[in-house]
């Protein structure tokens, strides 16, 4: 069960040692494996070629299933999960040469993106042993103004900064099939509806019952990895009434279904 970050342990993870404005770094990880709470001064672009990573900063949960990447400017803590087993490829820039980037004002926040073809192959291109700085440079100088063009928050999950509003969210996560409906986990925060109500759309600017969705489809991403499960055992596990509508909330949230989402690309 994810849990916010202000629950997890501090682990000051060191990024790798960094010769040059820019450097790659390929990692594999198996289920279960956690990078804890850490920090960078560098800027990171982590792109999961397969697998699903879960990366939780003080604001919500980034989820980046296959072929998305998530954007982590320098020194915002964050962690990660690995919800199985993993290949990234994580591309550290240098603040200095970032801030030279002509889109720099646009690459100041945390978010997560769907990789298209052409931002996957540049991603790719800067793993090439035998290029040369200045075709790197160009390389990520590209792949930055692709970056900065593609945000796609669908698989992102704010968390509210007021305690009671944390409460409820923190409740609504913990009851993985919604069995409580928004009143009642309200009263256990000791907080009204309507309080909850106007710190939501303030503090995550979405409603209240549209973040418990994207809550509950997130949570469909991870259980879609298990490939014993079928959509049904998934609709029902996670309380909806029926395959139908399991897959229509999936795609107003994901723009796919599940079956078109677990296809190989």
């Amino acid at each position: 069960m994810w849990q916010p970050i202000d629950k997890m342990p501090k682990d000051i993870a060191k990024p790798p040692k960094l010769g040059n404005d820019i450097i790659t770094h390929p990692r594999s990880y198996k289920r279960g494996h956690q990078l804890g709470l850490h920090a960078h001064a560098q800027a990171q672009l982590l792109y999961v070629a397969t697998g699903l990573v879960n990366v939780t900063t003080p604001i919500g949960r980034f989820l980046a299933p296959p072929q998305r990447a998530v954007w982590i400017p320098p020194m915002i803590e964050h962690s990660v999960d690995a919800l199985t087993d993993i290949e990234m490829r994580s591309i550290y820039i240098e603040p200095y040469w970032l801030k030279q980037h002509s889109n720099y004002s646009q690459l100041k926040d945390v978010y997560v993106i769907e990789v298209n073809s052409l931002l996957r192959e540049l991603i790719l291109a800067t793993y090439n042993e035998k290029a040369g700085q200045e075709r790197i440079h160009l390389t990520v100088n590209l792949a930055l103004h692709e970056l900065s063009q593609a945000k796609d928050a669908t698989t992102f999950l704010p968390m509210p900064i007021d305690a009671r509003a944390k409460k409820v969210a923190q409740l609504a996560l913990d009851d993985i099939q919604s069995s409580k409906d928004f009143e009642q986990l309200c009263y256990e925060a000791n907080a009204s509806t309507r309080t909850i109500t106007r710190l939501f759309n303030k503090e995550v600017k979405l409603s209240f019952r549209e973040w418990r969705q994207r809550a509950r489809i997130m949570n469909a991403l991870e259980l879609l990895e298990d490939h014993n499960k079928s959509i049904k055992q998934i609709a029902s596990k996670l309380g909806f009434s029926s395959t139908a509508s399991f897959t229509h909330a999936f795609k107003e949230v994901i723009g796919v279904t599940p079956t078109e989402f677990s296809s190989p690309m």
